[in-house]
């Protein structure tokens, strides 16, 4: 699953990645350490799908709001609609999510999401050629977007815990950062190619393409699950997560500060695009470009991020991304226009590439770390759907400031924002003092056949 998507024998634990059957050592690989993750042929293959769906994200992530921005001539207003439709599926879906999550095989669900995702983008290609698309063709491909999201990428981020041993999530966080960051900085120039030559709508195409690429990889997968036969209730499964996490006080304590981090984020992408265009006055050729600037942020992540949590923990560095994202919004919204303006606009794509990173390498390790194996699922649905309660009223909000007030005055409304959460959160002990990944949490006391069947670690196929 695109983003910062992402245990042998029963009772044994799982094989360290690079060992699993033996490491397999292709010869481009060589020159990574002995023990590197991609010398493991199972997550080379996964990391090989983020890769490619990542490169198709690329196009989505500026034809779908360049469509609706130049061909459908799309509000402020509008646009914050797009987004929180989209958002409006993990509110729905989330929860229940999980809980099926934790009774099914993660992997097949993973695969059926890229397909689905492929078709959906395809659609818009096609109404556009048949003089079909809307404003509400975009509103539930957004949607059907955000259902892929909720579930497949819920599945997708718990298919890395079972192919990566804890204590080196967040090197594979890291990793997958860089898969993220490769493409955004070679995705964008050629998306903004491709929308400049065949229009946005149909550079859609490339993306549905590189997607169904991406799950003939995935189920090429060999992770096999050891699942009950018979589920037991719903209800008490999702309480159970959802005490779960209430319970924790680092989850707690990570959700409220992200969810601010969201609604920050959210007003701001809002406005984005129609500030490239409308303010700055770029073409999309040249917003893809400027885009350039969001990978090479994430590649100084990725490259750099694992030596950085090292160094100051993985607290700290949840709260310095917060802080750097605030910083770029802050900055774009206070230069003038003209030269300045660009160059303030790379700046903030550049600082929410790195910080964005830096926050989601820590958030995922660290939420999948303190949380027993057999939770995962309900865990990552009820963090995901806890996180995006805000985004919704963000992307609306800066819709409206947008509209009303003033683009920048979106831009500005999620630097301040952001920022003065990034200072209450360094104030609190509980991630402040965080040098170290935690240990799992004690699971509850298991009440059903889906528990105690994934308290036990699940097969590795070599």
């Amino acid at each position: 699953m695109r983003g910062f998507a992402f245990p042998g024998a029963a009772g044994a634990r799982p094989p360290r990645l690079g060992y699993a059957g033996g490491p397999s050592r292709p010869t481009c690989l060589l020159t990574l350490r002995p023990n590197d993750l991609l010398l493991d042929r199972t997550y080379r293959r996964l990391w090989v799908s983020i890769l490619i769906s990542s490169f198709g994200g690329q196009i989505t992530l500026l034809a779908i709001p360049l469509t609706a921005a130049v061909l459908l001539h799309a509000t402020p207003t509008e646009m914050g609609a797009l987004t929180a439709i989209e958002v409006s599926a993990f509110l729905l879906f989330s929860l229940p999510a999980g809980v099926w999550l934790d009774r099914v095989r993660k992997v097949p669900v993973y695969v059926a999401g890229e397909t689905i995702m492929a078709l959906g983008v395809a659609s818009v290609a096609a109404a556009y050629w048949l003089d079909l698309l809307t404003m509400r063709w975009l509103y539930v491909v957004g949607f059907l977007i955000g259902i892929v999201h909720t579930v497949a990428g819920t599945a997708a981020q718990i298919v890395l815990t079972q192919i990566v041993p804890r204590e080196r999530l967040v090197e594979a966080h890291a990793k997958n950062a860089l898969a993220n960051s490769t493409a955004e900085v070679a995705g964008p120039g050629a998306a903004g190619a491709l929308i400049r030559v065949f229009g946005a709508p149909f550079a859609l195409v490339a993306d549905a393409l590189l997607l169904a690429v991406s799950a003939l990889i995935l189920r090429g997968l060999r992770i096999h699950e050891e699942l009950a036969a018979v589920p037991t209730g719903f209800v008490s499964s999702l309480r159970t997560g959802l005490g779960f996490v209430t319970g924790t006080p680092l989850l707690v304590t990570m959700a409220v500060c992200v969810g601010i981090w969201q609604l920050g984020h959210h007003a701001a992408v809002v406005v984005q695009i129609l500030y490239a265009t409308r303010t700055l006055g770029l073409d999309p050729g040249s917003v893809g470009l400027a885009y350039v600037a969001l990978g090479c942020g994430t590649v100084l992540t990725a490259l750099f991020g694992n030596r950085i949590v090292r160094r100051i923990g993985p607290g700290p560095g949840l709260v310095a991304g917060f802080a750097v994202c605030g910083t770029g919004w802050l900055l774009a919204a206070a230069a003038p226009a003209g030269t300045a303006g660009l160059v303030a606009f790379v700046a903030m794509l550049t600082l929410f590439g790195a910080g964005g990173s830096l926050v989601f390498i820590n958030f995922l390790a660290l939420r999948q770390s303190v949380t027993p194996a057999p939770l995962l699922g309900r865990m990552t649905s009820t963090m995901r759907w806890l996180i995006l309660l805000p985004a919704g009223p963000g992307a609306l909000l800066g819709g409206y400031i947008g509209e009303h007030v003033g683009l920048r005055a979106t831009l500005a409304f999620a630097g301040v924002t952001t920022l003065a959460m990034a200072a209450i959160a360094w104030r609190q002990p509980l991630l402040r003092s965080l040098r170290t990944l935690p240990q799992p949490a004690a699971a509850p006391v298991p009440r059903d056949p889906v528990q105690v069947a994934e308290s036990q670690p699940g097969e590795y196929s070599p």
